[in-house]
């Protein structure tokens, strides 16, 4: 699957790396243990140290979740075609007594709050510590993608708009708007949702926190794409319910976007392309992230310091996979080119995951 509409920020990075080949030595960095290519970059890793024992504690946990959920509801608020938003410039932080307010920012306040005092203590803007923090937090999850890190986003001068974050009971059709307007095509949009696989959700349905999305939330893998694709259970859209379609595995929740993305002409192929190919989503996934955290920044202005990020941990030798209780007749066919993979299914009683316990 190729994404051409990456070349152009492909080629501005590569401008970024250019600028500083002149750097050829690697210089010490103060705190006499570091080494990096640019000087600029040194600053970086004791924001990384405090971040790994202080926030995240080398788990894939609560904190990588909503470190990287708040990530995309910083920059998603951009346009490309109107002067609306600052992108992934920490506004969400610095006027968070606005942002957080918005309705599809719901739940994000605790996060917001948490990394307030790592921010204040270290030489770096609220926009450059969110992008940071979620790539180095996403490390700590066994087959994760080691991240691209730019380093330079000024400080955040207004707040962003509402209603420029997608919700999970918008349509495909407002989604996809939604995205294009800040510049990311239907094809990242679909690798950006590769998040979900170490996600979990704690307003969607309140009396429910922490329900994952997918059976493995410690584990960036493909198991969303498969899961996803499983048939559920429709609820008639009365009530509160907005007539979702829930998980067959117990303790799954299946966010109504996911559901429909993976059912839609527009984007059912590319959801299923990932499902048996872990290193395609983790590529597209890397790429997809890179137009994210620089939406609304001036590229010519920063610093690649994407040798900062730490080697994620080793995927696991657990591939893609049914889970126990579930056959591919279960699999709902949706794209109309290609067959769904055949997957074996675990051994085992049904699938039943445990709630992502509260940071």
């Amino acid at each position: 699957m190729a994404f051409a509409p990456l070349l152009a920020l492909i080629f501005s990075l590569t401008a970024v790396r250019l600028s500083d080949a002149a750097l050829t030595k690697r210089v010490a960095c103060p705190d006499g243990i570091h080494t990096a290519t640019n000087e600029a970059c040194c600053v970086l890793f004791p924001v990384i140290d405090d971040v790994q024992k202080n926030l995240f504690g080398g788990e894939c946990g609560e904190e990588v979740h909503e470190s990287l959920r708040l990530t995309f509801h910083d920059a998603i608020a951009w346009s490309d075609f109107t002067d609306v938003g600052g992108g992934a410039d920490g506004s969400i932080v610095t006027f968070s007594e606005i942002e957080t307010n918005f309705h599809a920012n719901d739940g994000i306040d605790e996060i917001v709050e948490t990394i307030k005092p790592f921010i204040a203590r270290h030489n770096i803007t609220a926009g450059d510590f969110i992008q940071l923090s979620g790539a180095v937090g996403l490390t700590n999850c066994p087959g994760a993608p080691q991240l691209n890190f730019l380093f330079g986003r000024p400080a955040a001068i207004e707040p962003a708009q509402d209603k420029l974050v997608p919700e999970p009971f918008d349509t495909v059709t407002d989604i996809i708007a939604r995205f294009t307007d800040a510049g990311v095509t239907t094809p990242q949009l679909i690798a950006l949702l590769s998040s979900h696989t170490v996600a979990a959700a704690d307003k969607v349905d309140v009396t429910i926190p922490g329900t994952p999305f997918d059976s493995t939330p410690g584990i960036f893998d493909t198991q969303i794409f498969i899961e996803v694709q499983l048939r559920g259970t429709q609820f008639p859209g009365t009530g509160g319910n907005h007539g979702e379609v829930m998980s067959p595995i117990a303790g799954e929740m299946r966010l109504q976007s996911d559901h429909t993305f993976a059912r839609d002409s527009r984007t059912d192929c590319l959801w299923q392309s990932f499902a048996n190919n872990p290193a395609l989503m983790r590529s597209e996934f890397k790429s997809a992230m890179l137009k994210l955290s620089t939406l609304g920044q001036d590229l010519t202005q920063m610093v690649d310091c994407s040798e900062v990020i730490p080697q994620p941990l080793a995927a696991s030798a657990h591939g893609p996979h049914l889970p126990a209780g579930q056959v591919m007749l279960d699999i709902e066919q949706a794209c109309a080119t290609a067959a769904f993979p055949t997957l074996t299914a675990d051994r085992g009683p049904a699938t039943s995951v445990a709630p992502v316990p509260p940071a």
